[in-house]
């Protein structure tokens, strides 16, 4: 990649420019990273799998399995709850970058606290009610794969509670990338 495309990527993708927590907070944040994103391979890789049998099943087999577009369902609600976590710390998240690239790092870390706030606050509040939607869950069976829908409907206390977990990650980071020391920070660019 030469020089123009290398600053054309880094004026497309300002808010990475906020660091990391150090040492081991950051090598656990990480390793938690790391465990929720194989987590979420593993349901795609579940997901492609099912999908291919149902293939198979319709075209090599007198009758596809039934249970496979409800697994596939299933598996896709997990994945996208276990990336959830990841995809907040990652900042890869859609959001409108209209004024990002006029900030410098502090200013961005600010921005970082402010959204990270607001995220972690609403899933704060709706966390109790995934709960609760949860417990709806206990005496229900799914239709196919007679699963408890317990464990189905768990998916959005563990959507809610990994983005309150990331938010938090996200401010703690933030403040800290906002108020190190000067001897730390990278230099600011408007």
């Amino acid at each position: 990649m030469d020089a123009s495309e290398q600053r054309a990527v880094e004026e497309f993708d300002t808010l990475p420019a906020v660091p990391r927590l150090p040492g081991l907070a950051g090598r656990m944040i990480g390793r938690l990273d790391t465990l929720f994103t194989f987590l979420a391979t593993l349901a795609l890789v579940g997901i492609a799998a099912t999908v291919l049998l149902q293939v198979v099943g319709r075209l090599a087999l007198p009758s596809s399995p039934a249970w496979t577009e409800e697994l596939s369902r299933y598996l896709f609600i997990y994945m996208v709850a276990l990336s959830s976590g990841v995809v907040i710390r990652r900042r890869r998240n859609v959001n409108v970058e209209l004024f990002h690239h006029w900030m410098g790092v502090r200013g961005r870390a600010i921005y970082q606290v402010l959204v990270c706030l607001m995220v972690g606050a609403f899933a704060l509040i709706v966390l109790p009610y995934a709960w609760l939607y949860a417990e709806n869950g206990a005496w229900q069976t799914s239709p196919t794969l007679q699963v408890p829908m317990l464990y189905i409907f768990f998916s959005t206390v563990v959507l809610f509670g990994l983005v309150l977990l990331y938010s938090a990650v996200g401010v703690i980071e933030g403040l800290w990338g906002a108020w190190r020391p000067a001897s730390q920070a990278d230099p600011e660019t408007p």
